[in-house]
């Protein structure tokens, strides 16, 4: 399941021991409808190890500009609160794997 990430929730599912793969999106945005598919389809089959969070970056605009986010669709992985991936534009479901590892 895919966590929606907000101001009020960020900093407190970031700050966790289980990575977890923030897409940063918007509805507008036809690359990040090409890679909504992966992100749902790496949510559903999560087993745990990892969690997947979306920042809508029309909602969120402080969320996109405190992790520097210019171009989406912008996936960062986080672990205890801290950056240890990220990749910017549609990656494949493998590409995107390695960056949880």
């Amino acid at each position: 399941m895919e966590i929606e990430l907000t101001n009020q929730n960020f900093d407190t599912e970031i700050n966790k021991d289980t990575p977890i793969l923030v897409d940063f999106w918007a509805s507008w945005c036809g690359p990040c409808r090409m890679l909504a598919g992966t992100i749902e389809q790496l949510a559903n089959e999560s087993d745990g190890s990892y969690r997947v969070g979306k920042v809508n970056v029309d909602e969120q605009p402080d969320l996109a500009k405190r992790f520097g986010v210019m171009s989406i669709p912008t996936l960062i992985v986080f672990k205890n609160g801290k950056e240890i991936n990220k990749s910017v534009g549609v990656k494949p479901k493998g590409a995107i794997l390695q960056m949880l590892k």
